[in-house]
C-alpha cells in the first residue's frame, strides 16, 4: 500500500484519491496529483521585502507580534537569529531572548 501524501494546506493525514486529485476530508481542499509528484524541490521562503530566506539567516521583526495565551509583544527591530524554516502556516522557527521558542511567518520580517 503505498503512502497517500499529507494535505499541504492543513497537514491532515487522511487524505484520499479521487481521480486524479487528492482530496483533504478535512479541510475539503483538493490538489493535483502531477503537481504533487512534481514538487520534490525544497520550498522557497521569501521574507516581506521578496528576499529569499534559508536555515540559518538573521531576521528583523517589521510589525509589534502580540504573543498568543500572554500579554507579551515581540516588538519592531527584534533581530531573531538562526531561524529554522519548516513546512505550515508559521514557516519559521526560532528563539528570541526574552520569550523564547516561537513559530513566526514570514511576511512579519526581513532579513538582517
Amino acid at each position: 500500500m503505498s503512502a497517500l501524501p499529507k494535505c499541504p494546506k492543513c497537514s491532515s493525514e487522511f487524505a484520499y484519491e479521487d481521480g486524479d486529485v487528492y482530496v483533504c476530508p478535512e479541510c475539503a481542499h483538493e490538489w493535483s496529483k502531477v503537481a504533487t509528484e512534481s514538487t520534490d524541490e525544497k520550498r522557497i521562503v521569501h521574507d516581506a521585502h521578496g528576499n529569499v530566506l534559508q536555515d540559518g539567516d538573521t531576521v528583523t521583526v517589521i510589525k509589534d507580534l502580540k504573543i498568543k495565551g500572554s500579554s507579551s509583544v515581540v516588538k519592531v527591530g527584534t533581530k531573531v537569529k538562526n531561524i529554522r524554516l519548516v513546512e505550515g502556516d508559521h514557516d519559521i522557527d526560532c528563539k528570541i531572548d526574552g520569550i523564547g521558542a516561537m513559530a513566526l511567518k514570514s511576511e512579519f520580517v526581513k532579513k538582517a
